[in-house]
């Protein structure tokens, strides 16, 4: 089999001749790694537990049963909550034809990528045989078909806006309104609006909503009540907050309950 890629370190194997090199990690409740980078594209699939990622371009959660794409070369800091991962690191030519965006991702994973997943981890890491290459084959063109799930959290660059963001982010409130960040800027509420798009590539009502979703993500994966999650976000109760919650996710909140 050759060299162990369960709880392995992708200096180990990044100069490897394959187009895919495939690691396995369990790591701790509250575990963080600091911010670096990888010569090649990773997609970071947790199979348990939740996954916090952060770039200075935004914010990402990472439910179970989801993977995150980080592009080539992006500077970014993972914050893990009991996760067990299965990693692949992918060859920056061959990731640009898989997934051709310079910005992070989180993407949902089909039960066959994730099957293939689990199989890719007792792969030799110079994979040779007609099946080992086939499987490797199938599950980048598996990757390439994965939708994208509307869990970033896009931040602005210039420095107050940044702050008002990561404030809101640590307590975050739907009916929070744009005319408190417009006048906390010294900005009238048009050119706020402007400026709040033109730094997130958002209006403010949409990225406050998908804020308070991503926020609601992270207590409903922990048990938190649904009733008890929507009141802490400003909704008057679990209705409203189910009903926004299954049309920007898609799903209802009781489907990342904990069962």
């Amino acid at each position: 089999m050759g060299a162990d890629v369960r709880n392995g370190k992708i200096d180990d194997f990044d100069r490897l001749d394959r187009e895919v090199v495939a690691l396995g990690n369990d790591y701790a409740q509250g575990f963080a790694l600091p911010q670096h980078q990888h010569r090649r594209a990773q997609l970071l699939y947790g199979a348990t537990g939740l996954m916090h990622v952060s770039t200075r371009d935004g914010e990402w959660v990472v439910p179970p049963q989801h993977a995150v794409w980080i592009p080539p070369e992006t500077l970014h800091a993972v914050k893990f909550m009991g996760v067990t991962t299965r990693s692949l690191y992918i060859e920056p030519v061959c990731a640009a034809s898989l997934r051709n965006n310079c910005r992070c991702e989180v993407i949902a994973v089909s039960p066959l990528l994730r099957q293939l997943l689990m199989e890719a981890v007792d792969l030799p890491p110079r994979y040779e045989s007609v099946r080992d290459r086939a499987l490797t084959d199938l599950m980048l063109l598996e990757l390439a078909a994965m939708p994208v799930r509307e869990f970033e959290i896009p931040l602005p660059q210039q420095p107050a806006l940044l702050a008002l963001c990561q404030a809101f982010l640590r307590a975050p409130a739907i009916h929070d309104p744009a005319e408190r960040w417009a006048s906390t800027l010294f900005m009238s509420g048009s050119t706020f609006r402007r400026h709040f798009r033109q730094q997130t590539g958002m209006s403010f009502s949409a990225w406050r909503q998908r804020a308070c979703v991503v926020s609601a993500l992270a207590l409903l994966l922990t048990g938190t009540p649904v009733n008890e999650v929507a009141l802490s976000l400003g909704y008057d109760n679990g209705s409203s907050f189910a009903t926004m919650f299954r049309r920007v996710t898609g799903q209802p909140p009781s489907f990342y309950h904990p069962t």
